[in-house]
C-alpha cells in the first residue's frame, strides 16, 4: 500500500511525463515548421515514449489501490532559435527528469517502500539513457557546424535515431 505522500509524488510524476509529451511534441512542431524532418519525427517519437512513461507510472498507481489522478499540464515553450537550442532544452528537461525519479527513488527507500522502489528502478536505466542519447545528438553539434549542408547531415542523423 503507497503512503498519501508516495501517491502524491508518483501523481507529480505523471503529469511531468506528460508535459514531457507536450513539450517534445511542441518541438517536433517547430522542427517541421522549419524543414528539419528527421528531428521532427525523432521528437514526435520520444513525445509517444514519454507518454508511455506516464501511462506506465499511471497503471502502477492504479495497481497499487490508490487513485492515479492527471494534474494541470503547462502549454509548453513554442518558439526555439535553432536545432541546437531545441536539443539542449531537451537535454536539460531530461536532467530534470532524473532528478525527478531519484527523488522518487530516494522517497521510496526512506518510507521503505521496496515495491516502488523496485517499479522504479526501470525508470532510473531510462534516464541513464535517455541522458546519454541527446548528449550523443549535442556531440554532433560539437564537431559540425549546425547551418547549411551539415544542419542537414545532423538533422538525418537525428532522425536516423528513431529505431535506437
Amino acid at each position: 500500500m503507497l503512503s498519501a505522500k508516495m501517491i502524491e509524488r508518483l501523481n507529480k510524476q505523471v503529469a511531468l511525463e506528460h508535459y514531457s509529451a507536450h513539450l517534445y511534441l511542441a518541438m517536433s512542431a517547430w522542427c517541421d515548421h522549419n524543414g528539419l524532418a528527421g528531428s521532427a519525427a525523432f521528437l514526435k517519437a520520444h513525445s509517444d515514449e514519454e507518454l508511455a512513461h506516464g501511462r506506465k507510472l499511471f497503471d502502477y498507481i492504479n495497481e497499487t489501490g490508490a487513485l492515479a489522478v492527471i494534474g494541470a499540464i503547462d502549454a509548453p515553450p513554442i518558439q526555439y532559435g535553432s536545432l541546437k537550442e531545441v536539443i539542449e532544452k531537451t537535454f536539460e528537461h531530461e536532467k530534470l527528469i532524473t532528478r525527478s525519479i531519484n527523488e522518487l527513488v530516494d522517497a521510496a527507500l526512506s518510507e521503505k517502500d521496496f515495491s516502488t522502489f523496485n517499479f522504479l528502478q526501470w525508470y532510473v536505466g531510462e534516464q541513464h539513457e535517455e541522458e546519454r542519447l541527446f548528449m550523443s545528438i549535442l556531440d554532433l553539434f560539437s564537431i559540425m557546424q549546425p547551418e547549411g549542408r551539415d544542419l542537414y547531415l545532423i538533422d538525418r542523423e537525428i532522425g536516423s535515431k528513431l529505431a535506437r
